[in-house]
Parts: C-alpha cells; sequence; structure tokens
C-alpha cells in the first residue's frame, strides 16, 4: 500500500526522494502544491485524501500550529475515517501542543507517533537520520519497517512528548554549536588567519563536531543554500526557552544565540541556512 507524505520543504523533499528510491509508493500533499510538482509521485489535493488511501501517513512539517491546521482544515486528516492509521510526525513540535496533537488523533482512532528526526538533507538523502520516538510500543513497531528506511538510528524514549523535549534540547545544541562556530571564524580573520586555517584548525581541535563536518565548506564559501533554514532554528530556540521557563531552569546560551538568529533574520536571511548567522557576525 501506498505511504502517504505531507510537507515539501528542504527537508521533506530529501525524505520524500530517499523514500521513492527504496521503491516505496507514495502519495503525498502540500499546502503550496506546486512544490510538490517533479517528485516523480502523485500529488493529491487534500490531506483527507491520504488517509483514505493509506495506512501510514508521514508529517514533516515547519511547527505545532502547521501540524494542528493539517489535521483540523477542511478536508484534513481528521475529516477522513482515522481508525487504526499511523500519523508519524517527524516535525519539531511545542513541548505542549505535542499533547493536543497526540489527544486529537487519538479521539479519532488514529495511533499517533511523536517521532522528531535529527539531520538534514545530506543525511536524509541516505536514509541515515536520527529518529526519536515517544508513545505507545505497539504502534512504533508496526511502523518500524518504514521508519528504518527513513532513519539509520532510533531511540524509543516511551514517555508521550520527551522525543520532542529531547529533540529542543538537541537542537539548542545545534544553533549554539553553529553560532560559536561562526564567531570564531570571524574572530580567527580579524586576528590574521585565512578562513581556510581557521576551519582547518578547528576541525583538528575544539571545534571538531558532525556540525563542523557538514557545514565546513558551506562557512567556507558562504554557501548559505539551505538545509536547515534560520527560520526553522530560531523557532526551536524560542520553544526551547519556553520550555525553560516553565522549568524553571537557566538558559542564558540559548536566550543569546536566539537574538543572534533573529537579526540574521531580520537583514532577510530566514530562509538562507542557519550558518548565515557567520554573515551577521561579520
Amino acid at each position: 500500500m501506498s505511504i502517504g507524505f505531507i510537507g515539501i520543504g528542504n527537508l521533506g523533499r530529501a525524505m520524500v526522494g530517499r523514500l521513492l528510491s527504496v521503491n516505496e509508493e507514495l502519495l503525498v500533499w502540500n499546502r503550496t502544491l506546486s512544490k510538490a510538482e517533479g517528485l516523480g509521485c502523485e500529488v493529491v489535493n487534500r490531506p483527507q485524501e491520504l488517509v483514505e488511501r493509506c495506512d501510514q501517513i508521514v508529517l514533516n512539517l515547519f511547527d505545532s500550529e502547521a501540524v494542528h491546521s493539517v489535521l483540523t482544515m477542511s478536508g484534513g486528516l481528521l475529516a477522513a475515517d482515522c481508525t487504526g492509521k499511523f500519523l508519524i510526525d517527524t516535525s519539531t513540535n511545542h513541548f505542549s501542543t505535542i499533547h493536543e496533537l497526540t489527544g486529537l488523533a487519538t479521539e479519532h482512532g488514529a495511533h499517533y507517533i511523536e517521532a522528531p528526526v535529527i539531520g538534514s538533507v545530506v543525511p536524509a538523502t541516505g536514509g541515515k537520520l536520527t529518529m526519536l520516538v515517544s508513545g505507545e510500543k505497539e504502534p512504533f513497531e508496526n511502523c518500524r519497517p518504514l521508519l528504518d528506511k527513513i532513519a539509520s538510528t532510533i531511540y524509543f524514549l516511551s514517555t508521550p512528548g520527551l522525543a520532542t523535549r529531547m529533540k529542543l534540547i538537541n537542537n539548542m545544541v545545534l544553533g549554539t554549536l553553529m553560532a560559536s562556530l561562526a564567531e570564531a571564524v570571524r574572530f580567527g580573520e580579524a586576528v590574521g588567519l585565512s578562513r581556510s586555517d581557521v576551519l582547518d584548525i578547528l576541525t583538528s581541535g575544539a571545534g571538531n563536531s558532525a556540525v563542523l563536518n557538514a557545514k565546513k565548506q558551506k562557512l567556507m564559501e558562504e554557501d548559505f543554500t539551505p538545509h536547515f533554514a534560520c527560520d526553522a532554528i530560531h523557532k526551536d530556540l524560542l520553544y526551547y526557552l519556553e520550555m525553560a521557563k516553565e522549568m524553571n531552569r537557566p538558559s542564558g546560551q540559548a536566550e543569546t544565540v536566539s537574538k543572534l538568529y533573529a537579526e540574521t533574520i531580520k537583514s532577510g536571511m530566514g530562509s538562507q541556512d542557519f550558518c548565515a548567522v557567520l554573515r551577521t557576525l561579520a
């Protein structure tokens, strides 16, 4: 049976490409239908059609507001008979809204699998994402063959909401690391080093990380074509800050970095890759 897929952004497009490459038959929907053209699979007019024709539907959307809309809009997923269907949400949601989304799906008889992913376009293309899953074990195991085609590493964190909270923690580290690397590059250039020397030394020293290895060439060339946009990391940092406030936890680094990305977005680079923070620090 076909797999449903909703959300053809940078990451979603890469995930669709991956599933097609392993011979999955896909039906897709995107709010802007033109963005789904040229994928090599059927595009439907309403999310509801995916539930009517698929047992498993993957969502990869910008935020919780977008997920809620796809569920509840006219012709949305919940407009169809969802009994026994599996809604696999790989979006990075708000830590409190995730419970509402789970509840909505459950009320309509669907199994909602909270499954945010770590990684961007390059690992997604090869099925090498990391996935965090919360929820009931049986639906997770039922969908495991599909999930294994999306992610090479999967952590099952059974407590509802825990996967989303951990994803926000991860992205706080991601945003902070990138801001630190960008500052180091600019500072190294200011003291008289070439950018290539700075990046090579960081790679051999304290800056060596998956983030630097993935973004080194982009930073070298100031190639800000988006894999993970500034708008997205800023949204995730704001979610993290709200979570920290709710828990009465310190969040100084996240606050500083969030403001830096806000400046980057204000300068017109919100849709560019989050390494564009380098330009803000020029």
